[in-house]
């Protein structure tokens, strides 16, 4: 009986450890499987087009980390459609941007990266 004791707790052990989640949202966030293409998302309409654009650009591979890519995205985002965005923040850890749309619409926007950039984006008038 003594025996079984510290065989379950390192037991427990060892399954607890083994449900823990890893930290790296990355993978999880980035991972477009099972979601609307991009392109065809772009086409629903002129602020849902721009929500990718701006996705895109979060998703480019600058190697400098989240943060100096959620810097980048932001920055592409009022540099080029400073007249539809009303507010812009970015939350890195989590890897989103969200943005306000003057409209009053508001989306948390995830990297996307599918190979294209922003500029690429066919946004409507």
């Amino acid at each position: 009986m003594r025996l079984l004791r510290p065989a379950f707790l390192l037991l427990t052990a060892v399954t607890l450890a083994g449900g823990c989640r890893d930290y790296q949202y990355t993978r999880h966030v980035a991972d477009q499987d099972g979601l609307i293409p991009a392109d065809q998302f772009a086409r629903y309409g002129r602020e849902q087009a721009i929500a990718m654009a701006i996705g895109r650009e979060f998703g480019r591979p600058y190697n400098s980390g989240p943060e100096a890519q959620a810097e980048v995205a932001i920055n592409y985002a009022r540099i080029r459609f400073n007249a539809d965005i009303q507010d812009i923040s970015a939350d890195p850890q989590s890897y989103r941007v969200v943005v306000t749309f003057k409209s009053g619409w508001r989306i948390a926007i995830v990297p996307i990266k599918d190979g294209k950039t922003g500029d690429e984006t066919a946004i409507p008038s």
